[in-house]
């Protein structure tokens, strides 16, 4: 695959080619499992470690829970940037829209923005077909170059978007590894649409990302542990 800028950071080296992107896109819903019943206190025994956070913007608060189990390594990371207040005062800077599939559709992106003064060294990748991970609605999913190259820039989708899973098949390497799923929105996804359908400058960014940045970008207050609600 050609960058076109190596200042791109995750989806963005995939989408320069969108005829490609679409060839990979929405394969259709996802069929609910059969699952058979058991006890509540059987279903906590069954159920991954996680652990939720709060993502405090100027637009609202969007409460995601993380996969410290099935993802450790990228949760792991995230939750460093959490701890060491290296996401406060970043922001939500763009937002990229589908025209096709279900609406709204695409994603937002913020985080580090490769600031050199905040980020860590880069993370071994944990694809989808090894974390059993999909990229559905509100799914986090961590940025990168290369496989291997994430450091503190994220996304969370509008819509499921099965093209950003690990697809061991292809003959690419960036398909066949895919993006790093680690966690979902759990509460503030109206906050996430909110964020999503923000004015555009038209003339901000490069190339084909050209009007995709926000005009005005959202700020990230905060990012921080809590302890997870019912639900």
């Amino acid at each position: 695959m050609t960058f076109v800028d190596p200042g791109m950071s995750f989806v963005e080296a995939i989408w320069h080619d969108r005829d490609m992107f679409k060839r990979f896109a929405l394969a259709g819903p996802l069929a609910l499992a059969m699952v058979s019943p058991m006890s509540a206190s059987a279903q906590d025994t069954a159920a991954p470690a996680t652990q939720d956070v709060v993502i405090e913007t100027t637009m609202g608060n969007i409460t995601v829970t993380l996969e410290t189990a099935r993802a450790p390594v990228t949760t792991g990371n995230f939750l460093r940037y959490v701890d060491e207040d290296r996401f406060d005062g970043t922001v939500f800077y763009r937002a990229m829209r589908l025209d096709w599939g279900e609406q709204p559709n695409g994603l937002i992106q913020g985080g580090t923005r490769n600031d050199p003064e905040r980020i860590l060294d880069p993370i071994a990748h944990e694809p989808t077909s090894e974390t059993g991970l999909t990229h559905d609605t509100g799914t986090i999913s961590m940025a990168r170059f290369d496989p291997g190259t994430a450091t503190g820039d994220f996304t969370i989708l509008l819509a499921p978007l099965s093209s950003m899973d690990a697809d061991p098949a292809s003959d690419d390497p960036s398909l066949r590894a895919g993006f790093a799923a680690f966690g979902r929105v759990v509460d503030g996804m109206e906050v996430v649409r909110a964020i999503f359908s923000r004015p555009l400058d038209p003339e901000a960014g490069e190339g084909w990302m050209k009007g995709e940045m926000f005009a005005d970008p959202v700020e990230i207050v905060d990012i921080r542990r809590v302890t997870p609600a019912k639900r």
